[in-house]
Parts: structure tokens; sequence; C-alpha cells
């Protein structure tokens, strides 16, 4: 009895009385029950896993040992609320060296977050009302939008397509939309593109905000993860940006932190106050020590620099393997995904109508797991995140990779 009274309380934003009942199986879940599949299905193969969005390797030596030390010692035991000074003048370094911003306020404009993605989650929360729109890139990071509707607003999707270079289109915004509209999500270097985006693309979305009355929320998880002559880029450093948005930026991916939840919301003051009001309500901060451990990796961006030349040297190589198969692909000129169109079938096989319909045949023919993305043209996601220890491993894996798709003949 208690239970189905339970049921009957559950929010309906996440279900309602149907919470737990659907049948519909998400993208994820398919990904992963496909995986157990073919891994029974073919007991000789050994699953190439590059779906996977997050680093294949640990956390530098020197943050380890720093949070080791920071760990041990009696004043960070207790709560952190929204940080430690120390931090954020660490971040505010940082983006000196790295990115260029200048005249940031260590106290009123920078402030911790656990992790980017409850940061994005909290920024609808502190400007999200009933009626309210976010702007939201797509493919994408869901989360921000996932909590607008939470909120009772409206998500507005701008495809990201391969014409326009995988940038919005700022004109094709319904103009009624742009009234009712708060926030603008962008995210560069992309996930799932690996689009980069321009000091021009930057300083016309600017403009757009400044000129719509919106609040630019640039995603920057992966900005430092850059190569090939692409220097690292926030929006930060255009003029007139600091009046219309903030940055949230990570380590996460730039110094093989997931685990560790460690972010930054840096930018327009009263956002990052809105923000740290209602963080405040969320959480009491994170533990003192991995702050600790975060500025000795924000005064060490050789870190980063070592982490992209990895991922660049291993696009390199997926992207040859790939060419010589027929796909056409590029390398991306930032973060560790490779974003390709699918092909149309196998010659005498399978037809793809879909980037799942692709993903599934790849994980359940070839033992290789992809992400598919139908949002905006039919892609396939590769992470060249996959476990790997050194160069001869990751040539390995390629061979493999090649040897596997070899075998037949795709239609593109």
């Amino acid at each position: 009895m208690a239970e189905s009274y339970i049921q009957n309380l559950i929010a309906e934003r996440i279900g309602g009385k149907q919470f737990g009942k659907s049948t519909v199986i998400y993208k994820f879940e398919k990904i992963k029950r496909a995986k157990g599949q073919a891994m029974k299905a073919h007991p000789e193969l050994e699953l190439i896993d590059m779906g996977v969005g997050e680093p294949d390797a640990k956390a530098d030596q020197g943050v380890i040992d720093t949070l080791a030390y920071e760990a041990n010692q009696w004043e960070n035991r207790n709560y952190a609320d929204n940080g430690i000074q120390e931090f954020k003048d660490a971040v505010v370094r940082y983006m000196d060296r790295i990115y260029g911003v200048t005249g940031l306020d260590p106290e009123t404009e920078v402030n911790h977050s656990i992790g980017s993605k409850p940061a994005l989650a909290m920024m609808a929360q502190a400007f999200i009302n009933p009626g309210d729109i976010t702007l939201m890139t797509v493919p994408g990071y869901p989360i921000m939008g996932t909590m607008t509707k939470w909120l009772g607003g409206d998500v507005y999707n701008m495809p990201l397509l391969e014409e326009n270079k995988f940038l919005p289109d700022f004109d094709e915004i319904p103009k009624d939309v742009v009234k009712k509209a708060k926030l603008l999500y962008l995210n560069y270097p992309n996930n799932p593109t690996g689009a980069v985006a321009t000091k021009a693309f930057f300083k016309r979305a600017i403009k757009f905000a400044k000129d719509n009355d919106l609040i630019i929320i640039h995603d920057a998880a992966y900005a430092g993860l850059t190569f090939d002559g692409n220097q690292p880029l926030s929006f930060l450093s255009l003029p007139g940006a600091k009046k219309v948005g903030v940055e949230i930026h990570s380590l996460s991916k730039a110094y093989n932190m997931t685990g560790w939840r460690m972010a930054y919301v840096v930018g327009n003051k009263k956002v990052v106050a809105a923000f740290a009001s209602v963080k405040d309500n969320n959480d009491s901060g994170q533990f003192k020590a991995i702050q600790k451990a975060a500025i000795y990796a924000l005064d060490h961006p050789e870190i980063t620099e070592e982490t992209a030349a990895k991922y660049s040297r291993r696009h390199d190589l997926l992207v040859e393997v790939l060419s010589n198969l027929g796909f056409k692909v590029k390398k991306p000129k930032g973060s560790f995904y490779l974003y390709v169109a699918i092909p149309k079938g196998v010659k005498g096989g399978a037809k793809f109508k879909t980037a799942e319909d692709f993903s599934q045949y790849l994980i359940k023919e070839k033992l290789i797991s992809t992400v598919p993305w139908d949002d905006a043209g039919a892609y396939v996601r590769f992470s060249v995140t996959f476990l790997s220890v050194n160069e001869h491993e990751e040539g390995l894996v390629m061979d493999e990779i090649y040897r596997r798709l070899s075998d037949v003949e795709f239609i593109f």
C-alpha cells in the first residue's frame, strides 16, 4: 500500500503517476544493452569503446599528491560553501594566462561548482520562470534545457549543421521566440561535433545577446583541448562579453579530473551572484582539499597541453582509418570527439536510415561502441578517449578497428 500512494506523489516533471512505468528505452540505455548482448554473442572479441565521453587517464601525479596532502590538513575539514578565495584567485590567473581574459574580479566574478553539470542546471534555476525560453544548440548536452522544462519554461533548439560549420544561425530563430528567450546556451569546442568557435562568431553572439536582452551561458568544458595551431579561446576575451554572460569551465576534461567534480563559473558579476545564491541552496561546496588540488592543476597548464597532444595524435590515427574505409571525415580542431556522417548501408547487407541504426550495427556486428545523434542529420560520435596506455597500443586499437570494418563495403 505504501508504494502505491508514493507513486501518486511523484512530481509530474519526472513522470508523476507513470514514473518507472515507461516502456521507452533511451539512447544510452540502448547502447548499454547492445554492448551486453554483443559481448555475449562474440566472447572472442574485445569491445572497442569509442563512445565514452570521459578521459581514459588519471589525474596528474602532482594534482593527486596535492589532494593527499591537503586532505590531511585540519583546516580543510569543514564546509566550503561558495568556495575558498585561493581557488578563485587561481582561476583569475589561469584565465589571464591561457585565454588573455584580464580585469576579472576574483571576489565577485568567479565562483566554483561541483562540476559543470550542476552549474548548467542551476543557471536555469537562477533565471527561468514559467513561459521563459532557453535557446539550446542541438545535438548537444541537454541538462540546462531539461531543467528549463522542469521549471515550466520552454526550449528552442538551434540545429548545428555542417554547412554552417556547426555554428547556430541566430537569424533563423523566430522573433517571437527571441522575445521570450532569456538564456542562450553555447558550447565550444563542441560536444559532439568537435567544432570550434571563432572570434567573429563570438562577436555576433555577443551582439545578438545585447540586442535581445539575453544571457549567454558558454559551456567551455573542452576549451583547453585544441590543436593544430588553434589556440584556446574564451568568449570573455571579446569586447562586451562580460556584460552579457558567463563561461563555465571544467577541470574534468582538460585535467583528467572527471570524478573529482570541479568547475567554475566566471564572467558577469550579477550572473555569478545569482548562480551563487542558487548554489548556496543546493550544496555546501566542494571539499577544500579538492579545490586546492585544482589550484595546482590550474597553475600547471602544461598538463592540458600534453593531454591535448595525445587526443590530437589519436584523432590523426582515427581519421586516417575511417578515410581509408571510405568515410568523409575531417579532423576536428578541438575536443576529443569525431563527428561522422553515417553511410547508407553495407553492400549486400544492412541499410541505415538513422544514426541509431548504424550505431547499433557497429556494436552488435563489430563490437565497436559509438554514440548516435539524429538531432540535425544522421551522425555518430567517436571518442578518442578509448583505453590505451601508450602509442603502441593506440596503433593496435586502430589496426583492429580497420580489420573489423574492412571486411564489408560501406555505401555512401
